[in-house]
């Protein structure tokens, strides 16, 4: 699959997914600082999901209709990268078909995928 790592999810999760075979663009690595319109329309324009911590994104897609390829939202109670890389593991294996077109919110104990009408 095709990955936008935003900075605030980490290195750690860009150099997971690489080394799962996952093609990634990684904020930290190619445009730190970019502001969340950048970051954004990097993922639209090469078609990456958008892999991220930030809650603003969620505002961009539901109250501005911010068109996005998908968006992984993750709301983690711990941030460590062994703790999202886990939850990326579990959402990868079990729900991979789902991602695409979604807005996914995910935590340690739950999967919650919505769509913009």
């Amino acid at each position: 699959m095709r990955f936008l790592v935003d900075e605030c999810a980490g290195p750690a999760v860009a150099t997971w997914l690489r080394e799962h075979n996952h093609d990634v663009y990684s904020v930290y690595d190619g445009a730190r600082g970019a502001d969340d319109n950048e970051v954004i329309q990097i993922a639209l324009d090469q078609e990456r999901i958008l892999i991220t911590s930030d809650k603003d994104f969620g505002e961009k897609v539901f109250r501005d209709n911010c068109p996005h390829v998908g968006i992984i939202l993750m709301r983690l109670e711990d941030e460590r990268a062994v703790s999202k890389t886990e939850v990326l593991s579990h959402l990868l294996t079990k729900y991979p078909d789902k991602l695409l077109g979604a807005f996914t919110v995910v935590s340690e104990r739950r999967v919650k995928f919505a769509k913009r009408r």
